[in-house]
């Protein structure tokens, strides 16, 4: 039956995420970036303000009430997971923080982060925290970062964005683990239906393809839920493409997917719940994956299991040494850079061999010490560092070496900012708030840790979807969507919303001033996922009436250019997974639903799980 679209934008890119997420982002005018200031003789320079979850939203890394963020709930142990966010999906990777595609549905709660929202449940259920290929992260765990000399002071903190709070998007927590099948090997395929009239797909979903209009592509396939999940159903990991297949994890599970017919091609389980996962793979295609050392509440998130996205080989495992002291919540967090995979969370920090699983280093325990990392082809750390005040917190971002955990750089925020998300890592784009100010600011650091700019957003709304794994005090630093960056350019989506039409702003890194602005297709929203090449990827919503679609945008701005039209016939599916996370590649474009759950096991096996779009 078709649900009637919500008055909501796809998470990312409408509803506030990030430092705006969740909040109503409001951006007055931001002053002039402030000048650098020459390095302080002896004490650590700081620099940009830098955020901490996210401002009073739900999403960006600290639990909700009643309960945590639709998206990435774990349960209510130290963990929760991430789709993938980002993402994201997601997110972000993604990853993912986080409203499914355009609009959430009908007894759908949007996830704050855009990440991975979750679907819905039993009533008067907790509500769980974002999920996001990405996440949020808000603890206290060490790199080792001695501030490098030449450091920049940033006498004045550039605030333009103000974010204010609201808990009205919710979705159900993770609860206790129940039985779920282990048996070794490939399990039975997942319903799938490839909009030709022979799937099995109910309520008119059975021929997706059969009212195509010229222009419109085609469904290739949808994938319905085939695991008995716990009660409050389960968040889920990717959607993310390598050769061939696409790749999600969900409870207990891996599997990998024909990219071009949804046929389960593999099937790896792990022990107990998976509760984290880097926003993307390795560029081998290669995983690690984190699950709970035991099925217990809030068991921790300790050990590590790599697996071979292209072949559903399973790898070394490794436990995560357990951490000590009175903040030993051991809330990891995974990325990776190179060979090295880090888990890292409020306690301790660490680096592992993607090859083999030895650990290559161990953050620093005192000065500024790592409580999580982003990767890809750089590897940044963000660290907690001395303050000598307990009323006064001092955070800082850096550059480390992959191999070594030793810094390359160390930029310091001004005090009581918090490092909120990295954007980018190549160019390093941070965003960094004042939780209970509500306050953000975007900044860009040089390749040697200089500043570089601090974005000056004007009085535009944005809305970055930043879903990602909610660990209480730990969050992912990336997995956003609504954000890209190149060489010199940062892209990022103003505010949309079912039927609005939104802009996506080019901001010159050199100087964090707007250089153009391009308009969504008329009474649409879309949202950056990542650079395509040269161009700017975007994921354009759906309405009632259209399709959604993939385009491109040019690095000199203009009208976007549709890659792939989505048929109007499935619009209603497209816009109904919860806290979505998106994936593209080979021509093809994976909507993943971030959360499954729903209020009886019969209906738990009816929700649309994956759906793809091609040629």
């Amino acid at each position: 039956m078709t649900q009637p679209p919500s008055n909501q934008p796809p998470g990312g890119f409408g509803a506030p995420q990030d430092p705006s997420q969740g909040p109503t982002p409001g951006m007055p005018p931001v002053p002039p970036v402030p000048p650098q200031a020459p390095p302080a003789p002896q004490t650590p320079p700081p620099a940009a303000p830098g955020p901490y979850g996210q401002p009073a939203q739900p999403g960006y890394g600290y639990p909700q009430a009643p309960g945590q963020q639709p998206g990435q709930p774990a349960a209510p142990g130290p963990y929760a997971q991430q789709p993938g966010p980002y993402g994201q999906q997601p997110g972000p990777y993604g990853q993912p923080q986080q409203q499914p595609y355009g609009y959430p549905q009908q007894g759908q709660a949007q996830g704050p982060y855009g990440g991975y929202p979750t679907q819905p449940m039993y009533p008067g259920a907790p509500t769980p925290p974002p999920s996001s290929g990405g996440g949020g992260l808000k603890g206290r765990t060490g790199i080792v970062a001695a501030v490098a000399a030449g450091a920049v002071l940033v006498a004045a903190v550039t605030t333009w964005a103000v974010v204010s709070g609201g808990d009205d998007e919710k979705g159900p927590i993770a609860g206790p683990t129940t039985s779920a099948s282990t048996s070794a090997g490939p399990k039975p395929t997942e319903s799938v239906d490839q909009g030709d009239g022979s799937g099995d797909g109910g309520g008119g979903d059975d021929d997706l393809n059969a009212d195509r209009k010229p222009g419109e592509d085609k469904v290739a396939w949808l994938l319905k839920n085939d695991v008995d999940l716990p009660r409050n159903g389960s968040d889920v990991f990717g959607p993310w493409i390598v050769g061939d297949t696409v790749v999600k994890a969900m409870y207990k599970g891996v599997d990998g997917y024909g990219l071009s017919d949804g046929k389960r091609k593999w099937h790896i389980d792990v022990p107990f719940e998976l509760c984290a996962a880097p926003p993307a793979p390795a560029a081998d295609g290669s995983m690690v994956f984190g699950y709970a050392e035991s099925a217990k509440d809030g068991a921790k998130c300790t050990e590590l299991q790599k697996i071979d996205l292209k072949t559903g080989k399973a790898g070394w495992k490794k436990a995560v040494p357990k951490a000590t002291g009175l903040f030993a919540f051991s809330d990891n967090t995974l990325a990776i850079s190179g060979n090295t995979v880090t888990a890292a969370g409020t306690s301790s920090a660490y680096g592992f061999s993607l090859a083999d699983g030895r650990q290559l280093f161990k953050g620093a325990t005192t000065g500024c010490k790592p409580f999580a990392y982003a990767g890809g082809s750089k590897l940044i750390a963000a660290m907690d560092c001395p303050s000598g005040s307990t009323s006064k917190k001092i955070q800082a971002v850096g550059q480390v070496d992959p191999n070594t955990g030793k810094p390359k750089f160390t930029f310091q925020l001004e005090a009581d900012w918090e490092v909120d998300k990295v954007y980018s890592v190549d160019p390093l784009v941070v965003s960094a708030t004042q939780r209970e100010q509500k306050k953000w600011t975007i900044f860009a650091l040089d390749a040697n840790g200089k500043l570089r700019s601090q974005i000056q957003g004007g009085k535009d709304k944005f809305a970055p979807d930043c879903g990602g794994s909610f660990v209480i005090f730990g969050k992912n630093l990336q997995g956003c969507t609504g954000v890209a960056a190149d060489a010199n350019t940062f892209y990022m989506a103003t505010e949309g919303g079912y039927g609005k039409t939104n802009e996506v702003v080019a901001f010159d890194l050199k100087n964090g001033k707007a250089k153009w602005r391009a308009k969504a297709p008329e009474g649409r929203s879309v949202t950056p996922l990542r650079m395509e090449g040269s161009d700017v990827l975007l994921y354009v919503t759906p309405l009632y009436d259209k399709g959604g679609a993939v385009a491109t945008l040019a690095p000199t701005g203009g009208a976007p250019k549709i890659v792939l039209q989505h048929p109007v016939s499935a619009s209603d599916i497209e816009g109904s997974f919860y806290s979505a996370g998106y994936a593209y590649g080979s021509g093809t474009f994976v909507v993943a639903s971030g959360r499954v759950s729903a209020s009886n096991d019969k209906d738990e096996m009816q929700v649309k799980t994956m759906m793809a779009f091609s040629k």
